[in-house]
């Protein structure tokens, strides 16, 4: 979690103190929202193959929604009394993931790829909810709005990965290197009955 800054002023019915421990929540979903519409971004401009366009298409809303969803948890860090950091250098220093693994890949590879990046995300979002929950109700209920928009864009990359049956190709995989082979794998098998 970012480090603690004691506001000189919060919102009414909140210390200082508890003003500072929700900004400091709120600044590591901060990093994460930037670094998941970058990725995002970064996907749209890298999938290739014969999915390509469904996939490029679909991206830029969840994109913009994204992005619009880091922009109203700074703002919120800044109603607290905080300054939000929205710096390269300081996600960087302060994340606890790595970058983004593939580069010019299939559309299937991304999105197997993508599903553990929403899946950091949204456990981590989940995290700060109910970490939130009795301390600040506004500031979880931002972040349970954002969970419903989080968990239908992931519900779409999984839409991509699941069979008739019900089952992911990406299921039991635990990076994104090995979801996106497991993805490929399971498109290929399907491709061939």
């Amino acid at each position: 979690m970012a480090r603690k800054q004691l506001p000189h002023y919060t919102v009414p019915t909140l210390t200082p103190e508890d003003g500072a421990t929700v900004a400091a929540i709120l600044q590591d979903r901060l990093n994460s929202l930037t670094d998941l519409h970058l990725t995002l971004k970064h996907i749209h401009w890298n999938v290739v193959g014969p999915h390509f366009i469904s996939v490029h298409l679909m991206l830029d809303p969840q994109v913009d929604a994204v992005r619009a969803q880091a922009d109203e948890v700074a703002e919120r860090i800044a109603t607290l009394g905080v300054s939000p950091v929205g710096t390269p250098g300081a996600l960087v220093a302060s994340r606890s993931w790595d970058d983004y693994s593939l580069g010019r890949a299939g559309a299937i590879e991304h999105l197997g790829a993508l599903d553990r990046v929403y899946e950091g995300v949204i456990s981590g979002h989940r995290k700060a909810a109910a970490d939130t929950e009795e301390l600040d109700t506004v500031t979880n209920d931002l972040l349970v709005g954002h969970l419903h928009d989080l968990e239908l864009f992931q519900w779409f990359v999984r839409a991509h990965l699941e069979s008739a049956g019900g089952e992911l190709s990406t299921e039991g995989t635990g990076t994104e290197q090995a979801s996106a082979g497991a993805a490929e794998q399971g498109a290929k098998k399907a491709a061939s009955r």
